[in-house]
């Protein structure tokens, strides 16, 4: 089974998470019929929390789904992803405008 086409992006990181997954998929990472049952759940839990707008709250799921995907499968630990996002964050964050990002060793 293959990924869907997606009907539009808000925002480029929608397509860019898109498009990881999909990469991850193809690469064997995972299949995408336990994909889109992970996918599912999240959405299901996350509507019986709160009303989905179907833009921002649908990638918002899907990327919560993404993350929990790649630390079951210890490819990327969310303690590991985590201190990425730190020194990702603080780097850009220290980094004059129009300057490439550059994180510390």
């Amino acid at each position: 089974m293959s990924a869907p086409e997606p009907s539009k992006f808000d925002e480029p990181w929608q397509a860019q998470l898109f498009a990881l997954t999909v990469a991850l998929n193809e690469a064997g990472h995972f299949a995408w019929p336990d994909w889109a049952a992970a996918f599912g759940a999240t959405l299901k839990r996350r509507g019986a929390e709160r009303a989905q707008d179907g833009g921002a709250d649908y990638y918002a799921a899907w990327l919560e789904t993404l993350e929990g995907f790649l630390d079951a499968r210890g490819h990327a630990p969310t303690a590991e992803a985590l201190k990425a996002k730190v020194a990702w964050e603080a780097a850009y964050l220290a980094t004059p405008h129009g300057q490439p990002v550059k994180i510390a060793d």
